[in-house]
């Protein structure tokens, strides 16, 4: 599931390989978009944005967002994909590297100087060298809906989704339904963004401490199943902005009162 950290390390990979080399092959395979070519431009960087990318070439931004099927795969020149070519949305490629984006939900390409226009609304990102804790817990403590909703609101704070929100409530022993002008913000957004950082390096999360498979969670995705503090059955809901937003919350009832 893309969340900040995994939109770090796809950024990460893609400025390494691409980042000062020139573009050979531009394809943007998406009917509004179809006829750009930024063939002969040169890459600047790759940066991730909260759950944003953006590649700088020549004058140009080039934004995605994965939402939740998207990638972006890394090839030689010339070397067979490992996806359908028809699954295919974004193609960059240098006579070092060839880029390609897969099942990409979201797409644009706009002048960098109006790249705020696009990612300017979005909150501190806790993987930005620009952090700022006091912003961000200013917006999550000013929330009057519940934590988890104001958690995943990227416009509070950039980067974190379901899995961070559902994991840093109960490190904080938190309800995922308490008004989030109730909680300690700092100290909420301070465990996530530990997490966060940590995972950021990691090929799998983990929250625990325990890379094992099916031990790497404290509440997410774990139904039903006694808590690994207490005991006490986990339990499930749905929280969200609206009900097309809702999203799985999972607590321990003891643990987060």
């Amino acid at each position: 599931m893309p969340e900040g950290d995994t939109v770090f390390r796809v950024a990460r990979m893609l400025n390494a390989a691409l980042a000062g080399h020139t573009v050979t092959r531009f394809e943007l395979r998406v009917p509004q978009l179809a006829t750009a070519d930024l063939t002969g431009d040169p890459v600047h960087a790759v940066v991730p944005r909260g759950k944003h990318l953006l590649a700088r070439i020549g004058p140009w931004t080039l934004h995605s967002h994965l939402k939740m099927e998207g990638e972006w795969h890394l090839y030689r020149p010339g070397e067979r994909w490992r996806v359908a070519g028809f699954r295919a949305r974004a193609i960059v490629a240098t006579t070092h590297a060839e880029a390609v984006g897969f099942d990409l939900a979201d797409i644009s390409l706009i002048p960098t100087a109006r790249e705020n226009e696009t990612v300017g609304y979005l909150g501190p990102d806790p993987l930005s060298e620009a952090w700022d804790l006091d912003e961000a817990s200013r917006r999550v403590g000013a929330d009057p809906r519940a934590v988890h909703v104001a958690v995943l609101d990227q416009r509070n704070v950039a980067g974190f989704g379901n899995v961070y929100a559902n994991e840093m409530l109960f490190v904080r022993g938190i309800r995922p339904d308490t008004p989030a002008n109730d909680v300690d913000a700092p100290a909420l957004l301070g465990v996530g963004t530990r997490m966060i950082r940590a995972n950021r390096d990691r090929v799998e999360r983990t929250f625990t401490g325990d890379d094992r498979r099916g031990r790497r969670t404290w509440v997410y995705g774990r139904e039903g199943q006694p808590c690994r503090r207490c005991g006490t059955p986990i339990r499930v809901g749905a929280l969200g902005a609206d009900p097309t937003r809702e999203r799985n919350v999972f607590w321990c009832p003891r643990c987060q009162r």
